[in-house]
C-alpha cells in the first residue's frame, strides 16, 4: 500500500484501496480514482520530459476544472513546486507572481494565455507553456515552448526526482492587501499532515461529497482536495457566478460537506434553501474570519441537522483551530482550540504565555508551521521565529531552535482553553484611547439586520487619533435608513465604539484574491 507521507500520495493511495470510487467532478465529467491516478503520473512523466528538475516551479493559472487537480498533483508527483494563481488576478499581477517565485513551466487556458502574452514576455525563467483544451495552431511566446496538454499527457512512463517530506510542495501567495503579494511556501509535510488532521476532525469519510466553491490557490480551498483525497471522497469543482449557483451545486450534487468564507456564508444565508439539502449536507465549515452569529442563527434555522464547524486559520500554518459543533450553542463567537497534531499558544509581547483572558498574540508550532516566505528574509523573520524556551513544549536543554508562527493576530484564551478571536494587529482601530477590532464594529451591525454587508475600518483623525468609519450596503431587495442605523450603533454600542461615518456603497463590496472583503480597498477610495 502506497505511504502518504508525500502530497500525491494521497490520491495514489486512495486509487489502490478504491480504484473506481468517484474522485472528482467538473460538470458532466466525474473520474474515478484509478484514472485521476494515471493522469496525474502521465502528466509527471510529460513534466519530466519538458526537463523540469527537482523544486522548480510550476505556475497554474486556471479556473477550477480537472485539469488544474491534475496538474497541482502531477507536479508534485514529478517532484516539483506547483504555484496556483487565483484566476481572478489580471496580467500584472499573474505576471509578478511568475517572476518572483522564478516560474519554469505555466500551465494555463488557450485564452488565458492570450490576456498574458505580453505579461510572459518579461517571464525570463519561462521555459515551457502548457495549454489545456484543444488548439488547432499552437501559438508562439519569444524563449518559450508551447505545448498542448494532450501531447504532454503522452509522454512515456517516467520514475519523479527523489523528495522527501520536508521539500517544498508549493508557493501559495497571499492577497497582498498590504503591498505586492507574498508567496508562502509549504512542504509536503505542511499539506499532508492538514489534510490529515482536517479530515479527522470534520470526520471525512469515503461517502462524502465535498463542494470546492473557494479558490483553489486559497488555502482553505485548496485544502478541499487533499481532505477528500485522503479520506477517498468526492471533491465536486464549482466555478460559481452567483450564490445561488452554489445552492444548486449543493442539491444536484448531493454534498455532504461545505466550506466558505464570511462574505459568501452572508450571501448564502439570505437566500432561500432547497429543503432536500438539509437531509444530506453533514455539515458546513467557516473560515477566513468570524462569521456573524445572526449569520450563524440563520444558517442553523435553515440547515437544523446540518453540523457547523468555526475555524480558524492562516496560510503561513494551513489550519489553526476549530470549534467543535458540540460547543457552539455555548460559545458561538469562539475560534475554538488547536486542530490535532498542533499546538496554539497565546503569548505577550515578551514571548511568555497569557494569563486566562488576558489578550495576546496567537503562536501555532507543530507540523503545519510553513517554511517561510519565499525570497523575503525580511519578512519571514517577521511571522517565523524562534519558540522561546519553557513555553508549549519547548525545554531549555533543547539546542536547535524551533520556529513557530506568529500570526500577528490577537487573541485570548478563556478558562477552559478556548481561543476568542479580538482582530488583527495591522487592522486593529485606535480611537479615544481605545483599541477597537473593525470585526466586532461589524458583528453588531450585521446583528441589527439592517445591513446586506458591511466593512469598518479607522482613519486618521486630528483628535481621536482615528474615526470609524462603516462601509455599508443595503440588505437584498431592500434599501437602508442610515440615520436610524446610525441611531442604532449608538444603542448598541459604547460611546467609543460608534461609527463617526456611516457611508452607502452601490453594489457587493470589493473582495481580495481569497474571497475576503477587501477593508483597505474601501479605506483607500475615501
Amino acid at each position: 500500500m502506497t505511504a502518504t507521507y508525500l502530497l500525491h500520495q494521497l490520491v495514489l493511495a486512495s486509487a489502490e484501496r478504491t480504484p473506481g470510487a468517484a474522485a472528482i467532478t467538473f460538470g458532466a465529467d466525474t473520474r474515478s480514482y484509478a484514472n485521476l491516478a494515471s493522469e496525474i503520473t502521465a502528466f509527471a512523466a510529460g513534466l519530466l520530459q519538458l526537463g523540469i528538475d527537482r523544486t522548480e516551479r510550476v505556475g497554474i493559472y486556471l479556473d477550477k476544472r480537472i485539469e488544474t487537480a491534475t496538474a497541482f498533483f502531477g507536479i508534485t508527483a514529478a517532484g516539483g513546486v506547483f504555484v496556483p494563481v487565483n484566476p481572478i488576478l489580471k496580467a500584472e499581477q499573474v505576471g509578478y507572481i511568475l517572476q518572483d517565485c522564478n516560474v519554469r513551466v505555466l500551465v494555463t487556458s488557450p485564452e488565458r494565455f492570450t490576456a498574458l502574452k505580453e505579461a510572459l514576455t518579461h517571464c525570463h525563467d519561462l521555459r515551457h507553456v502548457i495549454l489545456t483544451n484543444t488548439v488547432a495552431e499552437l501559438p508562439t511566446l519569444p524563449g518559450a515552448s508551447v505545448h498542448r496538454w494532450s501531447d504532454i499527457l503522452a509522454a512515456p512512463p517516467a520514475a519523479g526526482h527523489r523528495i522527501i517530506d520536508t521539500d517544498m510542495a508549493a508557493i501559495l501567495y497571499t492577497s497582498g492587501s498590504t503591498g505586492r503579494p507574498k508567496g508562502v511556501v509549504l512542504s509536503h509535510r505542511n499539506m499532508v499532515a492538514g489534510a490529515k488532521s482536517v479530515a479527522q476532525y470534520l470526520e471525512n469519510r469515503p461517502d462524502d461529497t465535498l463542494l470546492a466553491a473557494l479558490p483553489l490557490s486559497f488555502d482553505a480551498g485548496f485544502s478541499q482536495l487533499t481532505t477528500a483525497f485522503h479520506a477517498g471522497a468526492r471533491v465536486v469543482l464549482l466555478n460559481y457566478l452567483m450564490p445561488r449557483d452554489v445552492l444548486k451545486a449543493l442539491e444536484k450534487e448531493q454534498v455532504t460537506g461545505l466550506t466558505a468564507v464570511p462574505p459568501l456564508w452572508i450571501q448564502l444565508s439570505q437566500l432561500q434553501w432547497p429543503e432536500a439539502v438539509s437531509h444530506h449536507l453533514r455539515y458546513i465549515a467557516n473560515t477566513g474570519g468570524r462569521m456573524p452569529l445572526d449569520t450563524l442563527t440563520k444558517l442553523r434555522s435553515m440547515l437544523p441537522q446540518t453540523k457547523p464547524f468555526l475555524m480558524y486559520g492562516l496560510t503561513e500554518a494551513f489550519r489553526a483551530t476549530y470549534l467543535p459543533p458540540a460547543e457552539v450553542d455555548r460559545r458561538p463567537d469562539s475560534i475554538g482550540k488547536a486542530i490535532p497534531n498542533a499546538e496554539v499558544l497565546v503569548l505577550r509581547e515578551d514571548g511568555t504565555e497569557c494569563a486566562a483572558n488576558e489578550p495576546g498574540e496567537l503562536v501555532q508550532r507543530g507540523a503545519l508551521v510553513g517554511m517561510g516566505y519565499w525570497n523575503d528574509p525580511e519578512k519571514t523573520a517577521e511571522r517565523y521565529k524562534p519558540l522561546p524556551a519553557g513555553v508549549g513544549g519547548r525545554e531549555g536543554g533543547l539546542v536547535l531552535p524551533e520556529l513557530a508562527v506568529f500570526s500577528g493576530d490577537n487573541v485570548r484564551r478563556d478558562e477552559e482553553g478556548f481561543l476568542y478571536f479580538i482582530g488583527r494587529r495591522d487592522e486593529m482601530m485606535k480611537t479615544s484611547g481605545y483599541r477597537v477590532s473593525p470585526t466586532e464594529v461589524e458583528e453588531i451591525l450585521y446583528a441589527t439586520q439592517m445591513v446586506g454587508e458591511c466593512a469598518a475600518f479607522g482613519v486618521t483623525h486630528d483628535t481621536l487619533g482615528q474615526a470609524i468609519v462603516v462601509i455599508v450596503t443595503p440588505p437584498p431587495g431592500g434599501t437602508i435608513d442610515l440615520a436610524a442605523l446610525q441611531t442604532e450603533c449608538r444603542t448598541r454600542m459604547p460611546a467609543y465604539m460608534v461609527p463617526s461615518r456611516i457611508e452607502l456603497h452601490e453594489g457587493p463590496l470589493p473582495r481580495n484574491p481569497n474571497g475576503k472583503i477587501d477593508r483597505k480597498a474601501l479605506a483607500n477610495q475615501l
